[in-house]
Formats: C-alpha cells, sequence, structure tokens
C-alpha cells in the first residue's frame, strides 16, 4: 500500500494525465451543485471555514458522504490541489474507511478494495493516520515518502497535507490534501485545515450518534439481533411486487427456557440467549435478518429466494446448532428449539402474512413434542382458523346460551336397565354445526375459561337432573359429570359442587365426578384432598379413561374413588386384538380387587359387548345401547327404564 493509494486511489498510470483527462470532465458544478471556488467569490480563509461549517451543519447520516464531497471540491478549489479525501477511522478493526473524495473517479469498482484499508497493511506513511493528532505535510524534501510515490505510481513530485479528526484523545479520521508537484502550505492554511477537520469530525460525531439511535429503533437490547420493527420493515421491502420470490421465514422458539430461569436465575437465561443469537448468526450465514420477538423467539430471513426443502435443511442445520451444549457456571445446559417454516410471494403476501403462517408452524411443532421442523400447510391454517374462531366466540356462548347438554346413558348389557346418564356439553356453531366438547375443551382451559365453563355444566345438569327426579324417572339414577384439570384444583370447588347440590335437593351418591386418570397423578397431594372433600360432601368419584397410562395403579388402594371406566380405545377392537383383551382383563381384576364399580366406555359392536359379559363386565355406554340424547329424550328412556339388549348373558366368545 502506496501513500498515492491511500490518497486517491488512482487506476491511472500517469495521476496527472487521470486529473487532466478524467476528473477535471467531471466538474464540481456537474456533481456537486453551486461549488463556491476562488475564481467566482473570492474568500479569506476565515470565511472559507465559515462556508464548509455553513455547508457540514445541514449534514446528516443519510447526507454525510454527498455533502462531504461537495464541501472537498470547495476545498480542492479554493487550495489549488489536485486530490482531496475524508476518511473515517474504525479502531475495532484497526482500518481507515473512505468516507468521501474528490475528484470522483468513474471507474471505481464495487465494492472498492481501497475503500477500507487495514492498519496493519499499510505502508509507514499511511499508517502514522491511525494516531496522528496534529496536521502533518509531505512535500519533496521528505526524500522516504517520495521514493514510496515512485516506486509505487512512477510520480516525479507530489506533496501532501492531512489533518487529523479528533475526539478527545482519540483520532476519529484524516481529511488530506494532495498536489502533483510541490506546494508549501502555511501556518495559517495548516490552522485553517485543522479547524475544519474538527468541523468533520463533528459530522462524525453526529452521524455516529444517529447510527446509534438508529440501531437501538432496530435492534434488541439484549442479543444485538434486529427487532420486530426491523423484521417488519425488511419483509415489507422484501415482499413487494417485482421482488425475487418466495421468500422464506423459519420461526424459532425455544423448547422449556423457563427451567433455566427459575432454577438458574434470569441472568443465566438472558446469557444463554445471547449464546442462542451468536449460535443463530454462525449457523444462518446467508440471512438477510435474524430477529429476536421478544422472550425466546427468533425469526430467520434468509438473503436468498429458498424452496420448502432448502429452507428445512437450514431449519435442520439450525436445530442441530442450537441444541449443542452450552458451559454455564460449571453447569452443562442445553435446550431444544422448535421450528416453523413458511414461504410467502412477493406482490401476494403480506409480512403479517408471512409471520402468522411460520408461527401456525412452530405452534405445530411444539405441539407434536418439540425439538422438531414443522413447515406450514393450508391444512394447518384451517385448523388454526377454526382454533381462533372457537377461542374468540367461547366466553360469549358461556354466557348467552349456544351451549346445551345431551346425555349418554349407562346400561347393564345383562338387562337394558339404565343405571346412569353422562352430561355431555355440545356448542351448536352458527356456520360450524353441532361441535363436541373434543373440539373446545383444550380451548376453554388453554384461555382460563374452563372453570367457567365446568360451572355451567354442573349446574345446568344438576338443574335438569333435579327435574327429572321431580316428574319420578330418575329414582336409583347416578348423574356423572366430567370435571376438568382446572376445576380439580381450584379453591372453594368442594363448597360449589356442594352448594349446587343443595340447590337442586340432589341426594348424597346421587352425582359422581368424573376425572381422567392423568389429572389425578398431577398434583397428588392436591388431588387427594380434593376428592376427599368431595367423598364428605357424598358425591361419587370416577376415573374416566382408565387404562390409558395405569399411572394412577399405586395410589387406588388410598384414593377415595368408586368408580373406573375403561378407555374406549380398549374396547372399540375388543374380540379381535389380543392385547386390548389383556388390558381390558387387567382393568376388571383391578376392580373387583378394589371393590368398585366398572364401566365400559366406547361400545359399538356386539362382538365387544359379548366379549366384556363373558369377563364380568357389564355396566357400558356407547353407540350400540344409544346415542347421547337430548335432555327431553334422556327423560322419556329414563321413564322407559331400559333400552333393548339382544346379547346372551353368558356368551360364547
Amino acid at each position: 500500500m502506496t501513500p498515492w493509494s491511500w490518497c486517491c486511489g488512482s487506476r491511472s498510470r500517469d495521476p496527472r494525465r487521470s486529473v487532466a483527462a478524467g476528473a477535471p470532465s467531471i466538474s464540481a458544478r456537474h456533481r456537486y451543485p453551486n461549488p463556491v471556488s476562488p475564481e467566482s467569490t473570492p474568500l479569506s480563509l476565515e470565511r472559507l471555514v465559515t462556508t464548509v461549517a455553513v455547508r457540514l451543519m445541514a449534514a446528516n447520516a443519510a447526507t454525510s458522504p454527498q455533502v462531504s464531497g461537495e464541501v472537498l471540491a470547495v476545498l480542492v478549489a479554493y487550495f489549488d490541489v489536485d486530490f482531496s479525501f475524508l476518511r473515517y477511522n474504525d479502531h475495532s478493526i484497526r482500518a481507515s474507511i473512505l468516507i468521501a473524495e474528490w475528484p470522483l473517479r468513474p471507474d471505481v469498482p464495487d465494492p472498492d478494495p481501497l475503500r477500507v484499508v487495514y492498519y496493519k497493511d499499510a505502508d509507514p506513511v499511511f499508517a502514522l493516520a491511525e494516531n496522528v493528532k496534529s496536521p502533518m505535510v509531505f512535500r519533496p524534501e521528505n526524500q522516504d515518502y517520495q521514493k514510496r510515490i515512485e516506486e509505487g505510481r512512477n510520480i516525479p513530485q507530489t506533496s501532501m497535507a492531512a489533518a487529523p479528526l479528533t475526539s478527545g484523545d482519540v483520532t476519529t479520521g484524516v481529511l488530506g490534501f494532495v498536489k502533483i508537484g510541490d506546494r508549501e502550505w502555511t501556518p495559517a492554511e495548516l490552522n485553517a485545515l485543522e479547524a475544519i477537520a474538527s468541523l468533520f469530525a463533528q459530522v462524525q460525531a453526529r452521524v455516529q450518534a444517529e447510527e446509534r439511535l438508529r440501531h437501538q429503533a432496530d435492534h434488541d437490547d439484549l442479543t444485538g439481533l434486529h427487532n420486530r420493527r426491523a423484521l417488519i420493515d425488511h419483509l415489507e421491502s422484501r415482499l413487494a411486487t417485482d421482488e425475487p420470490g418466495p421468500v422464506a421465514a423459519l420461526y424459532l422458539d425455544l423448547d422449556r427456557l423457563k427451567t433455566i430461569n427459575d432454577y438458574l436465575g434470569h441472568n443465566v437465561g438472558d446469557w444463554f440467549l445471547r449464546v442462542i443469537a451468536e449460535r443463530l448468526r454462525r449457523g444462518a450465514e446467508d440471512a438477510r435478518v435474524i430477529a429476536r420477538l421478544g422472550g425466546d423467539e427468533f425469526v430467520v430471513i434468509p438473503s436468498s429466494p429458498m424452496t420448502i426443502p432448502e429452507a428445512e435443511r437450514l431449519a435442520t442445520r439450525l436445530l442441530t446448532i442450537v441444541g449443542e451444549r452450552v458451559p454455564v457456571d460449571g453447569e452443562m445446559l442445553t435446550r431444544s428449539v422448535s421450528i416453523g417454516v413458511a414461504l410467502a410471494t412477493p406482490g401476494r403476501d403480506s409480512a403479517s402474512d408471512l409471520l402468522r403462517r411460520a408461527d401456525q408452524a412452530v405452534l405445530e411443532a411444539k405441539a407434536a413434542g418439540g425439538n422438531q421442523v414443522a413447515v406450514f400447510s393450508d391444512e394447518m391454517s384451517l385448523r388454526t382458523d377454526y382454533r381462533n374462531d372457537i377461542e374468540l366466540h367461547l366466553r360469549d356462548v358461556i354466557e348467552n346460551g349456544a351451549l346445551f347438554l345431551q346425555y349418554l346413558p349407562e346400561v347393564d348389557m345383562r338387562t337394558g336397565d339404565v343405571l346412569a346418564t353422562e352430561a355431555l356439553v355440545r356448542w351448536n356453531h352458527p356456520t360450524r354445526g353441532l361441535l363436541s366438547p373434543a373440539v373446545f375443551i383444550s380451548v376453554a382451559e388453554s384461555i382460563n375459561l374452563a372453570g367457567d365453563l365446568g360451572r355451567w355444566v354442573l349446574r345446568t345438569a344438576c338443574e335438569e337432573f333435579a327435574r327429572w327426579r321431580a316428574l319420578g324417572v330418575a329414582d336409583g339414577i347416578v348423574l356423572r359429570v366430567n370435571v376438568s384439570p382446572v376445576q380439580l384444583v381450584t379453591d372453594g370447588f368442594v363448597e360449589t359442587v356442594a352448594a349446587v347440590m343443595a340447590e337442586f335437593g340432589l341426594d348424597p351418591g346421587s352425582v359422581c365426578l368424573e376425572i381422567t386418570e392423568s389429572v389425578v397423578v398431577q398434583d397428588m397431594e392436591a388431588t387427594s384432598v380434593t376428592l376427599a372433600g368431595l367423598r364428605d360432601v357424598g358425591v361419587k368419584l370416577a376415573i374416566d379413561d382408565f387404562g390409558t397410562g395405569f399411572s394412577v395403579l399405586s395410589h387406588l388402594k388410598s384414593l377415595p374413588v368408586d368408580v373406573l371406566k375403561i378407555d374406549r380405545s380398549f374396547v372399540a377392537e375388543l374380540g379381535e386384538n389380543p392385547d386390548d383383551l389383556a388390558i381390558v382383563r387387567a382393568v376388571i381384576a383391578l376392580a373387583e380387587a378394589f371393590e368398585l364399580e366398572l364401566v365400559a366406555e366406547g361400545v359399538e359392536t356386539v362382538v365387544a359387548a359379548k366379549t366384556l359379559l363373558h369377563h364380568g363386565c357389564h355396566r357400558a355406554q356407547g353407540f350400540l345401547l344409544s346415542r347421547p340424547l337430548a335432555g327431553s329424550d334422556m327423560a322419556a328412556l329414563l321413564a322407559k327404564g331400559r333400552v333393548p339388549v339382544h346379547f346372551s348373558a353368558t356368551p360364547s366368545v
């Protein structure tokens, strides 16, 4: 690197020819409007400094290179030199960066290799600019300087003056002027250059302050990644009409970061997020934008258009990189990540469309257990729209009467006698038709409406059951009502149930609450207390869906349970699947051992019914016996007392 290439970066073999034939053809008036020159308006040095100050006062981050070039054009004309340059120092990388120059070089390549020059590779004269504090002048009598010029560019004689830009004790750049041939610089001129350099330093500080503010506005404080605002701006630009596509988005959601925060504290959690951010930078080198949306959610937008297979491959690579172990205070921490992948088409899709799809995909990945990649599909969108529709309207239907109950009889398959009835909530949706609880119960639990829904079901069922008893058709019948996990751990639940039974005059033992097997063991201590309280107020208890995990077996002897209900998944293929039969026989044996009532759910075939009867299970529910009935139809069935059955009490199976 020669001083000449540092100053002007000319590619011409003869800079004098370049100035005469090349640069002057791009005049100051042509490229920078209204330059002030000594020929048009004679200036003193004081007026020159004032003129420069006025010009630079209006410069900001966006206009600084243009305005700086205009000022350099004025200075080149005023001082009668051939080249000028303004360079800023980046001490973090020990480099000098070209900001503006005059004359402009029409043949400059992009990127210009001389725009960023590293001091470690620079020649000694150039290296002085890294920390110089006062103006420097190099004239023909400086033999070392002239020798380097001649060797590098075959120029017989040049002179140069350079004034540093400073901020406190730090040299932040340099303002330089080159004359082909000799030029003396008077002390007054050097003082003026020093003053002008200080004006450029003020512009530099102002630009850096603006850039810091812009960076803060567009970046996440914790990780330094882009924030949601910058992400949206970038996507809106990428998705404009006629932009290349498709545009891919990878939505990343760390699995169970809360464990780290709870166990090791939020400082460790924050540090962990910074590590993840750095890994994303490393793993997605081609990404135009990597953004943190808050919490433990990130979005990666690749620079180039991508197909689904290409985006999946990138997502799979990030899945591995993010999942690598992280050493923290002697602990080796690791968290998996769920990644949703989606594409958008420029001119057709919006930024919100793309992010919504990617978000839906990541939710699908998390619902499937996490630590995997899911790709958005139209079916996924339909499911999400369905769920959102339910979530938005569920509270209104609980309060305004769109819900109603149906009842599923429980029958003694030996005689057809109706022994009990299970209340089943239904939603008559205005556009989607009849919805079963399987569709909306989970949504109710996710938005904290399970308690409201459960209270409505319990009170409505007990009110209707009391009317049947008043008609004399439900004597000896048990009303079964399902209970959600949320209700079971809610303070005052036992008192609520007791109050409803008392309000409608229901006898002890006439109401049975059903809880799923998994709920029983989620919080064994709290569950046991609640179940004992329910037993004390005269409520029977049933374990629903029994057999799906056998997780409650060790607690059967201590839980105040009255009924086991065999899960329908083991009943559906009875007579065909020997494994199901083995499980059913084991449950029957358990019920007998603990002297519990036993009910089979989902009996839909004669073979299943006969198999159950043969092995000692007599009570059942299912479409073979009866479909769910409206309240009036259930009352009519109770008045009859039984359903027709055609099974032998001792079948040959």
